[in-house]
């Protein structure tokens, strides 16, 4: 059998955007993933259906495999065939120990490849605010591991020439070694009152920055708790910090934010939150799919000069019926006597698109408001199509027949359950990561009390903010047992990311 590919990938040092290009693309295709624990969660979500995922977990301080474990893994998948992606923190040439495993691959005639990754010791200061080159204060850089054993005998790090010879010192995985890396620094020369940073888990939510002095460092990030992993910055640039911060001053920054719709329109909402600094985490708990047939809706759309009314309550009623008219050959002029109505300004749009306007769109964006509208509306005898969900609320239909019209209600599109990685987020929830959840519907909220399980949610929700896009949504989750902390005034994506920036005290 033919040796497979190893693909040694830089992940960035957190914020799963900082995936390179190549990077993400090695991702994709991996049939193997093995992965640090400083690469992002969020990028696995990437790897394709049935891809093999091998936990390597080092840190400082526990390994959850060993170095040598891990290129055997490397050699045992690729000697099976397998495209293998070794998905490492940071750039696997930088403290990565990425040389060592090509090295190894090398040795065992495994094909590989190196793909940078943005590197910690760039990143997560700038994400500080602070520049590790400037020309007012450096013209020189160093890189220096931080967890080298103070008790060494023979030391690799020339404290003598580094402690005066470069601008800006950064240390990779000191945090343990911190008096002992100050304690150096003075001893060969460094001024006491050097500016030092000390930044833990830069680039995420988490990130906490502390600053002082080599003289006061140690006991400031005692007292902060600094731990791993943790990024320390030694130079007058740490100075700049105060003047050009701007993660942390993002109204939302330090919050992760669960997105429980479905992947296809999950994005728009993760984006809004990731523009204003919060970390969207997206564990979809339904999938908008097929309906189990097409015969109501196939016979309505050839049957649609009958009706007198086309109303839409979703986006996806919008497009699962447009398609379907354009699969059975309809055309759109078709539509022309019909009057349309939609519930909410992005239905509206949806519609819109397809060079159609709406003779009605109540200001409220729920069932009720159309019942309202209609009323001023001659609905005795007109016959009215409602395209939708399978799981729909019956209360437009059947209010709508009590006042005389004849209905026709049928299942456009059907919505499942998700699949979002539900082991991940229990996982989240039991270590207290999830700040927000939001719902945007009320199927969303059911799906996710399947996930939790009702009898867990005082355990897992104890601290977690809950928002919903709408009344009726919000009611829905009440009635499941959820403390709900924000309702949207405006039921749409923007007037839930408004509410949740107006919770927080942000300004948009």
């Amino acid at each position: 059998m033919k040796n497979g590919m190893v693909y040694l990938v830089g992940a960035g040092p957190g914020d799963p955007k900082l995936i390179t290009l190549r990077g993400l693309e090695c991702i994709k295709k991996a049939d193997v993933m093995v992965y640090d624990r400083l690469s992002s969660p969020r990028l696995l979500s990437y790897a394709k259906p049935g891809a093999e995922l091998i936990y390597a977990g080092k840190s400082p301080v526990r390994h959850t495999l060993k170095q040598d474990e891990i290129n055997s893994v490397l050699v045992e998948k690729a000697r099976e065939g397998k495209t293998v992606t070794r998905l490492k923190g940071g750039d696997p040439f930088v403290f990565g120990r990425g040389g060592e495993e090509a090295e190894f691959l090398l040795a065992h005639n495994i094909p590989f490849e190196i793909v940078p990754g943005i590197t910690s010791g760039i990143a997560v200061p700038a994400y500080a605010g602070i520049p590790v080159t400037h020309r007012d204060f450096n013209s020189t850089l160093a890189f220096i591991t931080g967890n080298e054993d103070p008790a060494k005998e023979d030391t690799s790090i020339e404290w003598d020439k580094i402690s005066t010879g470069c601008g800006t010192i950064v240390f990779y995985m000191g945090m343990s070694n911190l008096p002992h890396i100050v304690d150096r620094l003075i001893t060969y020369g460094r001024p006491a009152d050097t500016p030092v940073a000390v930044i833990r888990w830069g680039t995420r939510p988490e990130q906490q920055t502390v600053t002082g002095t080599l003289t006061d460092i140690v006991e400031k990030a005692r007292a902060a708790k600094m731990g791993h992993p943790a990024i320390i910055v030694v130079g007058g640039v740490v100075s700049l910090r105060e003047k050009l911060k701007w993660f942390e001053q993002r109204p939302l920054f330090g919050k992760r934010i669960l997105v429980t719709r479905s992947r296809s329109q999950a994005s728009v909402l993760a984006e809004k939150i990731e523009s204003l600094g919060g970390e969207p985490w997206e564990c979809p708990t339904i999938e908008i799919t097929d309906p189990d047939d097409y015969k109501l809706l196939d016979a309505a759309v050839k049957n649609i000069e009958s009706y007198h009314w086309l109303i839409f309550t979703s986006v996806n009623g919008v497009k699962y019926f447009m398609a379907r008219m354009r699969y059975l050959g309809k055309d759109i002029r078709t539509l022309g006597n019909i009057k349309i109505a939609a519930i909410g300004p992005k239905t509206r749009e949806e519609v819109e698109q397809y060079g159609i306007f709406c003779e009605l769109m109540p200001e409220e964006f729920v069932a009720e408001a159309v019942i309202e509208a209609l009323k001023d509306e001659e609905i005795r005898g007109k016959k009215i199509l409602l395209p939708r969900a399978d799981i729909a609320r019956k209360v437009l239909p059947e209010t709508l027949r009590s006042m005389g019209a004849e209905v026709d209600e049928v299942n456009a599109y059907k919505t499942v359950p998700g699949s979002g990685d539900t082991e991940q987020l229990i996982k989240m929830l039991e270590d207290e990561r999830i700040h927000v959840i939001t719902f945007t519907s009320s199927s969303t909220v059911r799906n996710f009390i399947k996930i939790i399980g009702s009898d867990n949610i005082p355990r897992l929700l104890g601290g977690v903010v809950t928002a919903c896009i709408g009344p009726i949504t919000a009611d829905s989750a009440r009635e499941l047992g959820l403390n709900v902390d924000i309702e949207a005034r405006e039921y749409t994506i923007d007037g839930l990311v408004q509410a949740v920036l107006d919770y927080f005290g942000g300004v948009n």
